[in-house]
């Protein structure tokens, strides 16, 4: 851990000060796609399985005021299901920016080197654009890694809403229909097994 923390550090102060705020994001983006993992394999399940239960336990399913109440449920469950994904969205769009501009801080402390000290030590010069291009790397590194999880978490928070709406039938008596209480957002397989 101390090694870790050591590479952490060294890594940190080669990029500048932007590589500790990248490192913030980072945790942040990760917190909120390891909550939104929870949430869909196990917290989802519960939820949806109680909003389909006051929709089956009606006996009227056919009229207008019936079909405003599904759309109600439907919203209700997408709102659940969508939450957090528009601050994930704008963390991983945050995290090239951030990145460039730890470049650019970057840069202008190296013209600044050339404009006191001339081009006379080209090495110098080299390290300084290594140093300035460390936070461009590491911001992209972290939003490509989150754009993935955010598709993936986009892609499982449709197929669980268009799941749970047709798990809301119009027709049957009040506590049957074709839904399946025990399925979670991912379906029979989970979120391992293929398309969930």
């Amino acid at each position: 851990m101390s090694e870790l923390w050591r590479a952490l550090t060294d890594f940190a102060h080669q990029g500048g000060p932007v590589i500790w705020l990248l490192l913030l994001v980072s945790v942040l983006m990760w917190t909120l796609i390891g909550e939104r993992l929870l949430y869909l394999l196990w917290v989802s399940r519960r939820q949806s399985a109680m909003l389909r239960q006051q929709w089956l336990q009606r006996v009227d399913r056919q009229s207008w005021f019936a079909h405003r109440v599904r759309e109600g449920l439907i919203v209700e469950m997408a709102i659940r299901l969508n939450q957090c994904l528009g601050l994930l969205r704008t963390l991983v769009l945050l995290c090239p920016l951030l990145g460039l501009l730890g470049t650019v801080t970057g840069m202008v402390a190296v013209f600044d080197v050339i404009a006191w000290e001339g081009t006379s030590d080209a090495q110098g010069m080299a390290r300084g654009v290594y140093r300035a291009t460390l936070p461009t790397m590491a911001g992209l590194v972290i939003s490509i890694s989150g754009l993935y999880m955010l598709a993936q978490l986009q892609r499982w928070t449709r197929q669980g809403l268009q799941r749970f709406a047709d798990s809301l039938t119009l027709s049957g008596s009040a506590g049957s229909g074709n839904a399946v209480p025990g399925n979670s957002v991912f379906g029979h397989g989970g979120a391992g097994h293929g398309n969930p």
